[in-house]
């Protein structure tokens, strides 16, 4: 269905600005406990304050050219005019511009961004109203925005009234527009004299009459309206927490472009996607539920208070401005490695045990969710996963003592789902809108299994005692989980039932599959009878290929991606970079860091550079085929480019390709374990805690040595140098260019300062095998843009002093060409989140999807 142009879509939205002033009024209130829909605890744990509020970067170097954020967050200017139409004029100085009825002008940014639309009017007639329309996406770009609800194809443009005065007039606060590039203003040409009408009121400042701000002429024009603006710029709001939004409290900077810009951009989308709380809600209609609101269909805001505090991370910039705990499972390690705002993660996460049902589950979202029974089984073990991670980062072990008992309760809610078959069987559906998720599943068995043994840990660093069953229910779900393997095609199945490894509707999902990996889970438990899935039992058939592996598994996971990343085959015809992000890890986990590192160069190089795609933040999904459309949503439009779960990258480039992993509360404990992948020469990044900074410098090497006055070249190696707070303790290790591991340990006390070591290719003194040596003598490289080049790393080994420099004979190789997905029609509409409305076709689908590539 096509909205019915832009006079249409104003004509509702110019009822706007009154139905959200009775939605304001309409709020719950009781006392000073309840805003909107948020819960105030009195009295809970403020915890560890971390403030990442910097005004520079802890680790300052050539790399910060990657950061996206604005070095002036209150006023950002468009970098382009992306297109203009009918009476509009364009300043031969500066970023004016003059606009009479019917002009057009679409403006692009340089990132995509968020915030308030601001005018500096120089000059002004006839009191005129413009329209308002924004898009995070050049396909969408227009006089009509993309949207943000499903009840339209395409958002009501936001009616502006100029009002007759000069000065700065911005857009009121409730209608931020939490993530666009391009913004489209247009004056209609119906519009009259002395009226003055719209949507967003604004606020004038500045004294009247015709006050020139540097414009220039004013044109000659018409009785009609007409407008002369002399700057336009936005105030992103984005990021509170952060007055200087490019200080970012860790890096990553490495020999692969691509894998830079992602880094940065899987940042850029987390801060995007972190807002003041009472800037939340884009869901019009499921606020409805709570504030009561009147707003038209197709209109949108963003007022509705969604927790407490100053800032909270959020599922998306644009929508849906809510807290989901699955997906801040994927940001949180990215924002931990960035920007460290453990503020905005804490705030997510209170508001979810705030609206803890009285049964102890928790909501499958916070507000305007949690006041309904808001329920989902995968949703609510994140919120506990959620915690782990949290307090890991934090170290804010006071929080955790606060919150145990409701933590506990929660977790009572899903231990009790595993039942005869050994396996957790759900009681709602609901997940990441992929459909099937029903009986006993794969996906929510392996999540619990990673859940108890976060729950131990939590345990043992409050210094409380573990309850037996937590490990006992982790060897019945190993067993349970043996009965899912499907030994044909060497992955685990959805289910028990329809799909099944022998069921009609057979499933391997990427999600479950790649939980399996992460969750540590034994493949082969003990007394399991590895035999046939079709007996109940496992018996009868000895299994042709043998047990699984968490190689194997994770090598047919990689069979099946195609041009554009890792299709999630448990919804058809989607690639989403949240189950691709649990694939990441997967691969990590089985000892395959290479996998994932080709697959983040893959699947996130398109995110940003694909046809329609803003190369600055992450989509929130797209069609197996690579087109933008996400098939979650039957409008393209609806798609969020900034989601905060698809920033995966983020958080494994430093924990898996840098190495550094966090063992104990705020990075008190900790391992290193650098793994340079064929796509990298060298790399180097760190990160700040309440501990301290931490920061890898890894480079591979080529031995240099004299012999009678000549200089020669020996061996291959690997450098790597790190450095850990002081009053911390951890372990290095290495391995070998296979990824088995090698198992050689250093052990760091008290955070002595640098430690250097080299990992030898291949060690004739140690017979051929690879050796690794702590190194004493080095030239730093500094933060310079060649620093791997002016490293210099003295050996003294056996035959002599022997020196270590750059390996310039390392080329990164090609990536292996697929063939890109193909598109299931027929299924396509069976899984959309909500139906389409009447008169919307597959049909009209397709012919947009043609019309996008004949553009």
């Amino acid at each position: 269905m096509k909205a019915n142009g832009v006079a249409s879509c104003v004509a509702a939205a110019a009822m706007l600005r009154g139905a959200v002033v009775a939605a304001a009024g309409g709020y719950v209130s009781v006392g000073d406990e309840f805003r909107d829909g948020v819960v105030s605890k009195a009295g809970a744990s403020a915890g560890i304050r971390w403030s990442p509020n910097l005004e520079e970067t802890l680790f300052p170097g050539e790399w910060d050219k990657f950061i996206a954020a604005p070095k002036a967050k209150e006023r950002i200017l468009h970098s382009r005019v992306e297109k203009r139409g009918g009476d509009v004029s364009w300043s031969e100085v500066g970023a004016g511009f003059s606009m009479g009825a019917g002009g057009t002008l679409t403006l692009e940014f340089e990132q995509n961004y968020g915030g308030r639309v601001c005018f500096d009017i120089q000059a002004v007639h006839g009191s005129p109203t413009v329209n308002l329309a924004f898009s995070e996406s050049v396909l969408y770009a227009g006089p009509i925005p993309d949207a943000t609800t499903d009840q339209l194809a395409r958002d009501l443009p936001l009616s502006f009234a100029i009002g007759n005065q000069t000065g700065t007039r911005c857009v009121g606060s409730e209608f931020v527009r939490g993530a666009f590039k391009y913004l489209t203003i247009t004056l209609p040409d119906e519009s009259s004299s002395g009226t003055e009408s719209g949507s967003a009121e604004g606020y004038v400042s500045g004294e009247g009459g015709q006050k020139p701000l540097g414009h220039g002429k004013t044109p000659k024009r018409s009785k009609k309206p007409w407008i002369q603006i002399s700057s336009l710029w936005v105030n992103c709001t984005a990021f509170p927490s952060q007055t200087h939004g490019r200080a970012y409290t860790g890096y990553f900077y490495s020999s692969n472009n691509d894998l830079n810009r992602i880094w940065y951009a899987g940042a850029w989308t987390a801060q995007l996607s972190t807002i003041d709380p009472k800037e939340g809600g884009a869901l019009v209609d499921y606020n409805r539920l709570v504030d009561h609101n009147e707003s038209p269909v197709g209109s949108w805001y963003s007022n509705f208070t969604i927790s407490n505090g100053s800032a909270v991370t959020t599922d998306g910039a644009k929508r849906d401005r809510m807290v989901y705990a699955g997906d801040m499972y994927i940001a949180v390690p990215g924002i931990a490695f960035s920007t460290y705002d453990m503020d905005a993660v804490r705030n997510a996460l209170e508001v979810l045990f705030d609206h803890q049902y009285g049964d102890g589950s928790l909501p499958y979202a916070g507000p305007p969710m949690g006041w309904h029974g808001e329920f989902s089984d995968t949703y609510h073990m994140h919120t506990l996963l959620g915690t782990y991670n949290y307090v890991l980062f934090s170290g804010d072990l006071n929080w955790l003592r606060a919150h145990w008992h409701d933590y506990l309760r929660a977790l009572r809610i899903s231990t009790a789902k595993v039942d005869a078959f050994s396996l957790f069987h759900v009681s709602s559906t609901a997940d990441w809108l992929r459909p099937g998720l029903t009986g006993h599943t794969l996906e929510a068995s392996a999540i619990l299994y990673a859940v108890l043994s976060k729950t131990q840990t939590l345990a043992s660093w409050l210094s409380f005692p573990l309850d037996p069953e937590w490990a006992l229910l982790q060897t019945i779900l190993e067993n349970g989980l043996a009965r899912l393997y499907c030994p044909d095609s060497g992955l685990f199945a959805d289910n028990v039932g329809r799909r099944g490894c022998f069921g009609p509707d057979r499933v391997e999902p990427q999600d479950g599959n790649s939980w399996a990996l992460i969750s540590g889970l034994d493949l082969t438990p003990s007394g399991t009878p590895w035999h046939d899935p079709r007996s109940p039992l496992r018996s009868n058939i000895t299994l042709p290929t043998g047990p699984p592996t968490a190689r194997n598994i994770s090598a047919n996971l990689r069979k099946r991606w195609n041009m554009f990343g890792a299709p999630a085959v448990e919804f058809p015809n989607v690639i989403s970079p949240f189950a691709s992000g649990f694939e990441l890890l997967a691969h990590c986990a089985a000892g395959d860091v290479g996998a994932a590192v080709d697959l983040i160069h893959r699947e996130w190089t398109y995110l940003l550079d694909g046809r329609g795609f803003t190369n600055s933040t992450f989509a929130e999904g797209f069609r197996t085929d690579g087109d933008m459309h996400y098939p979650a949503y039957w409008s393209p439009a609806r798609n969020s480019h900034a989601h905060g779960w698809s920033s995966g990258p983020t958080g494994v480039l430093v924990s898996d390709v840098l190495g550094i992993r966090l063992t104990g509360p705020g990075g008190s404990e900790w391992t290193v374990r650098p793994e340079l992948t064929k796509l990298l020469g060298w790399a180097r990044g760190g990160f700040a805690t309440v501990s301290g900074k931490f920061e890898v410098k890894t480079y591979r090497a080529n031995e240099f040595y004299r012999v009678g006055g000549s200089r020669m070249t020996g061996r291959k190696a690997i450098v790597s140098e790190m450095s850990a707070p002081a009053g911390t303790k951890g372990t290095i290790r290495s391995l070998d260019g296979q990824n088995h591991d090698f198992g050689a340990e250093v052990t760091v006390e008290n955070g002595q300062g640098r430690v250097f070591w080299v990992w030898w290719e291949e060690d004739e003194m140690d017979g051929g095998a690879s050796s690794v040596q702590r190194l004493v003598k080095t030239r730093d490289g500094g933060n310079k843009k060649d620093w791997y080049k002016n490293m210099a790393v003295t050996v003294v080994r056996k035959e002599g002093i022997t020196e270590l420099r750059y390996d310039d004979e390392f080329v990164e190789p090609e990536m292996e060409e697929l063939a890109p997905g193909v598109v299931d029609w027929s299924v396509m509409e069976k899984h959309f989140k909500t139906p389409p409305p009447e008169g919307w076709t597959l049909d009209s689908l397709r012919a947009e999807a043609d019309q996008k590539v004949l553009g």
